[in-house]
């Protein structure tokens, strides 16, 4: 446990630290902050390596474990009705308690008053519930993920052309802040452990898709709502005032309302995992010891890590972000943008534990670094690509649509497990750094610049989002090109 949380602590930092050397770089040269905030920022930093490194230890020893033990459990049930009731269930208590998704629907109503909080969360945890018991559906029954991702997504943008420009932006927001750091070891072990049990010959393929599918469900159910809402008010564009205070002060005045909201994020999965152990689990004492320990240091860490994310990160991103748009050049906002990107997205609590499980499961085919590379590269190019949309105020559909447009075509020629992964990655690249650090830097960008940020900045999430489904299918490309070469190679001596 030390050596390994040892461990975490390092790669947490390798993380975290890039964005506070950046964030201190703009602020002594180009883009000043208030000295409070940059002192909050550092500090959160710190919070943040502490409590992503507790997270990772505790996702491993409970989350990712129970997951793949209950999808087990419900793949060997021989009632599907109970299967699907119960991945139904799961999906929504998670989706509606997932941290990103709260910090979603409060930016989203501090632009748009008009829209219900409450009545949002409610609206994206039924759309994760319903694609989930989808997910679970594809393994059990062996439906083509490609098949699905191709009519689901058409079925989406289909419903989106009827509704308001500023809602695109927020339901594809929607299905990238879902996929969370609480929901994606859950859900991916879950589809883990339901390929496992269904024993499937291409385990590795069934084992990812379940997180992009769950990433639709969202984007189709905030659409959908935003069918019978019409028009949005935007005439309010309120924002979330950060009082400056001494720095310890703001984090322990943000520790009881922060811890509440973990533990009210944990706690359905605990009740959940009780009734799964005493109705069918049946674990021994110290297996079921050993994953109440985990769920408490995930716990932990999370109160920790969003202590920072909110205490520190996000108020230095609004600031940073007003401070780069009163410049008012797009020469300087837009490689910031790319450079912000490429760090951002290795802070990610769920990028460490999609990528160590992918380099499981392929049993070290497809190695860590290289996710790790590619994830970077495709995201520098979104947040730069969202950067000159709020620069320029050109529409989000000029993006998403030929963005989606190559994902869905590479479908036909990439492997089916990088496919699966691609869209896996899509949704655990969009995470609390996204919806929180990266979102307030695009906010306060666009308030500096006099747009609305409504259809200015939210989309930025969905493009971070819809990045990794073309990197990684083209990664699959190369790996199998080099694969037939290897082949044709080996032909050739023997």
């Amino acid at each position: 446990m030390p050596l390994e949380f040892i461990e975490k602590i390092k790669e947490s930092s390798a993380s975290v630290v890039p964005i506070m050397a950046l964030v201190a770089l703009l602020h002594f040269t180009i883009a000043p902050i208030e000295t409070l905030k940059l002192i909050n920022f550092l500090l959160g930093g710190g919070l943040l390596i502490l409590g992503l490194s507790i997270f990772l230890v505790g996702a491993e020893l409970g989350m990712v474990a129970f997951g793949q033990k209950v999808g087990g459990a419900l793949a060997r049930h021989r009632s599907l009705f109970k299967i699907l009731i119960s991945a139904f269930a799961i999906g929504l208590a998670i989706t509606i308690a997932e941290p990103d998704v709260q910090v979603l629907a409060i930016q989203v109503t501090s632009v748009a008053p008009g829209i219900n909080k409450n009545l949002l969360v409610f609206f994206i945890g039924l759309g994760v519930g319903l694609f989930l018991v989808l997910g679970t559906l594809r393994i059990i029954m062996r439906l083509s993920l490609k098949t699905l991702l191709l009519i689901f997504y058409l079925i989406v943008f289909a419903v989106c052309a009827f509704i308001e420009s500023g809602f695109v932006g927020v339901a594809f927001d929607s299905g990238g802040a879902t996929t969370g750091p609480i929901t994606v070891p859950f859900i991916m072990a879950m589809g883990i452990g339901v390929a496992s049990a269904a024993q499937k010959n291409d385990r590795g393929a069934s084992s990812f898709g379940m997180v992009g599918l769950a990433s639709i469900g969202p984007i189709m159910a905030v659409a959908t709502l935003g069918l019978f809402m019409g028009r949005l008010d935007t005439s309010e564009h309120a924002v979330a005032s950060h009082v400056s205070e001494v720095s310890a002060r703001v984090f322990l005045n943000l520790l009881p309302h922060t811890a509440r909201e973990i533990f009210m994020a944990l706690f359905p999965l605990v009740l959940i995992f009780l009734f799964f152990q005493f109705a069918l689990l049946k674990l021994s004492f110290s297996q079921f010891r050993r994953m109440i320990l985990g769920m408490l240091y995930a716990m932990v860490g999370m109160i920790l890590f969003m202590l920072g994310v909110n205490g520190g990160f996000s108020p230095a991103g609004e600031s940073l972000g007003r401070a780069l748009g009163a410049i008012g050049s797009g020469i300087t906002i837009i490689p910031i943008g790319l450079i912000f990107g490429a760090v951002v997205v290795c802070a990610e609590p769920a990028v460490w534990v999609l990528t160590h499980q992918i380099e499981e499961v392929s049993g070290g085919y497809i190695r860590r670094s290289i996710m790790l590379a590619s994830l970077s590269l495709s995201i520098a190019i979104a947040v730069g690509l969202g950067m000159s949309r709020v620069y320029s105020g050109i529409s989000i559909w000029y993006v998403i649509i030929p963005g989606y447009f190559i994902a869905l075509l590479l479908m036909k020629f990439s492997p089916p497990l990088f496919t699966a992964i691609a869209f896996d990655s899509g949704g655990v690249a969009s995470g609390p750094m996204s919806t929180t650090f990266v979102l307030s830097l695009t906010l306060g960008a666009s308030r500096a610049l006099g747009g609305n940020p409504l259809t200015d900045a939210f989309g930025m999430v969905a493009m971070i989002a819809m990045a990794p489904l073309i990197t990684i299918q083209v990664l699959g490309l190369i790996f199998m090109v080099k694969e037939e070469k290897a082949k044709r190679l080996k032909k050739g001596k023997a």
